[in-house]
């Protein structure tokens, strides 16, 4: 009963990290680690051992600086400023409470303001909006792929 338990409760943290990859604020990817962690402890370690755990765990070490740096080169590409990137961020989690249109929408918003009070440059802004949008669409889809590669390895691993 309570490996069940352990197993259901780290499928739900699973699903959680999982929506993390694209919802800022919810640490992702490190929660699908804890998930599988969670699991691969529950059974005691029977199924999933070590070295897949290793693998999961440097895949999930990656992906921490995959979005970052999506994010950096996006807006570095397009010149953007640093206060850009502070409202990239900004606009980013008040598109949380704003649902779906906030959370694509926000981080543009974001980086057109925060850019446009730096330089005063509405094309400028609008460009780096957009490129700094790029980034974390970029780096979200990459943090997607990797929490499915991370949880395909453990699926393997426990059927293997």
């Amino acid at each position: 009963m309570e490996t069940t338990l352990l197993l259901a409760l780290a499928v739900i943290v699973i699903v959680i990290g999982m929506a993390g990859t694209v919802v800022p604020l919810i640490p992702g990817i490190p929660m699908v680690f804890g998930g599988l962690l969670l699991a691969a402890w529950a059974e005691g370690f029977l199924r999933v051992g070590a070295w897949p755990l290793v693998a999961i765990g440097v895949l999930a070490a990656l992906s921490l600086g995959i979005d970052l740096i999506a994010t950096l080169l996006g807006a570095k590409k397009v010149g953007a400023s640093p206060q850009a990137l502070v409202g990239a961020t900004i606009g980013g989690i008040v598109g949380i409470f704003l649902g779906i249109p906030g959370l694509l929408l926000g981080p543009f918003i974001g980086a057109v303001a925060g850019e446009f009070y730096a330089r005063r440059k509405l094309g400028q802004a609008g460009k780096v909006g957009l490129g700094t949008w790029m980034g974390l669409l970029f780096g979200a889809i990459a943090k997607i792929v990797v929490g499915f590669l991370m949880i395909g390895i453990f699926i393997a691993a426990y059927l293997l």
